[in-house]
């Protein structure tokens, strides 16, 4: 609980001490990369402060052009480490409440994330659209194919949106996998236990060659590269 209150409270103070000018610069300069690298390398240096240490192979592997980054979700935890393993500015589709937060929220706008209200559908929908145009223009983009975080750190079921995405903008999608995350913090909890995340970039499989109609078997392509790489204690039991 120490380490969580840690970096609540200097996470807080870096916000307003660098994530403020940040703000007005990227209004008039009209661009958010310093913005999204302040804020991904500030949070990275909390989480290692604490005593979370993250470890990254497979960049070789990232194409590039435009991408669809794709990783499991576990954790809190693995949210900075996936994030911070990506050597390109990306952008994000989030929760529609989290763009509500002061400064935070105007962050993730400018930064071109996008929200993303799951309890409507036709909203959703559109949010997908929006960001399959972004990756037609060079914008890529992370998502978590699950939907949601695993309660017991396995990968779930994954929705079609993110394979979608991937098929109408013509991108490869490069899978992801995060493992460790949910020891180092569990679902619901607030403890941040020291510990290693580790994230892999696995090969890309080209969007642009799968149609509309085979977007399940792109999916179930995805999920099985995935689950082949995680560690035993993470793999899917179906």
């Amino acid at each position: 609980m120490v380490r969580t209150l840690f970096i609540a409270v200097f996470l807080s103070l870096y916000i307003i001490v660098v994530g403020i000018p940040l703000l007005i610069w990227t209004v008039v300069a009209k661009n958010p990369d310093a913005l999204y690298w302040a804020g991904v390398r500030g949070v990275m240096f909390f989480v290692r402060a604490v005593g979370v240490r993250v470890e990254i192979s497979g960049l070789e592997r990232i194409p590039a052009c435009a991408c669809l980054f794709v990783a499991n979700h576990t954790s809190s935890a693995d949210a900075p480490a996936v994030v911070g393993a990506i050597p390109r500015r990306i952008a994000i589709l989030l929760k529609k409440s989290l763009f509500t937060y002061p400064i935070v929220g105007q962050a993730f706008t400018l930064a071109h994330f996008i929200p993303v209200e799951r309890s409507n559908h036709e909203s959703a929908i559109a949010s997908l659209e929006k960001a399959t145009e972004a990756m037609k223009e060079g914008q890529s983009f992370l998502i978590y194919p699950e939907g949601t975080r695993s309660n017991d750190g396995r990968l779930g079921g994954f929705k079609r949106g993110a394979v979608v995405m991937a098929i109408k903008a013509g991108v490869p999608i490069v899978p992801m996998v995060c493992a460790g995350a949910h020891k180092v913090m569990e679902k619901r909890s607030f403890v941040l236990k020291p510990g290693v995340i580790t994230v892999e970039f696995l090969q890309p499989i080209d969007g642009s060659a799968y149609t509309f109609e085979q977007r399940e078997e792109l999916n179930a392509r995805v999920r099985a590269a995935m689950a082949a790489a995680l560690p035993e204690d993470q793999k899917p039991l179906v």
